[in-house]
């Protein structure tokens, strides 16, 4: 059954978070201004000694649809984006997107997320649905996605099958009821938080297929330390998961006729 239409999202902001991309902010402010020319642009920059902080600001003097939030430092991915989200709601947005600076999310696909989001909470851009495709990676790095967005599914017992992926479109009133205040993962995990609360709150998530494209111009931020992160996280949030599974199970077990049938039994 296809969800019913929402309310229109009239004013959209993309967060862009950046550290060390001084090679392809450009770049991608190009092309998302060409996508949707009537989203508004924020660059969530982590104090980039490259020099991104300074491209963003001469970007923002040229583009009023363009500002930039510069960061104390490298917190992560998570931090960045609640940062973007918050500035988001306090004015006013309708939705947020998420997108990398490296132009692996390709801007040109994203009228077809928002056009998703007028009947979903959350849209994902998705690899690993049918039609979905990652170009120019390693072997290693497509099995490292495709072995953590499986044990994701099964860990978490979700239907999501990329629950890791970074191209995103959020309903502002949806993230409001996520308590994304509380979120306090700091690498690509935070992705996976966040799919995990929209499917707790039942809230409308969809995936929308996209091409993924390894970046050209400067070096991943992927990193041990942020798969162990995730590793760790997703089994504990499972075996919580679980576990409150099985209590709800075994509260309904005893509101049946059938419990109390059992426990008047002599």
């Amino acid at each position: 059954m296809t969800p019913p239409a929402r309310a229109a999202l009239e004013r959209t902001c993309v967060c862009v978070p950046t550290y060390n991309e001084v090679g392809n902010l450009e770049m991608i402010v190009r092309r998302l201004r060409a996508a949707v020319p009537t989203a508004d642009l924020l660059v969530l920059d982590d104090a980039s000694p490259d020099g991104t902080g300074a491209l963003a600001d001469r970007l923002a003097a040229q583009d009023p649809q363009v500002t930039v939030l510069h960061r104390p430092g490298k917190e992560g991915l998570g931090p960045a984006y609640l940062a973007g989200f918050r500035w988001a709601w306090e004015r006013g947005y309708d939705a947020v997107v998420q997108i990398d600076a490296d132009g692996s999310h390709q801007p040109e696909q994203l009228p077809g997320l928002l056009a998703a989001a007028e009947r979903a909470d959350v849209v994902i851009g998705s690899r690993w649905v049918p039609g979905g495709s990652v170009h120019n990676w390693p072997a290693h790095r497509r099995a490292l996605s495709v072995g953590a967005n499986t044990y994701a599914r099964y860990t978490l017992g979700i239907p999501v099958r990329d629950a890791t992926a970074g191209f995103r479109v959020y309903r502002l009133e949806a993230l409001a009821s996520m308590d994304t205040h509380e979120v306090a993962s700091q690498g690509y995990c935070f992705q996976v938080d966040l799919t995990l609360r929209a499917l707790d709150r039942g809230l409308t998530v969809v995936e929308v297929p996209v091409a993924f494209v390894e970046r050209e111009v400067g070096t991943s931020k992927m990193s041990d330390a942020i798969v162990r992160e995730a590793a760790v996280r997703v089994g504990v949030w499972g075996l919580q998961r679980r576990g409150r599974q099985a209590r709800e199970r075994l509260a309904s077990l005893r509101r049946s006729p059938r419990w109390h049938h059992l426990e008047e039994t002599p």
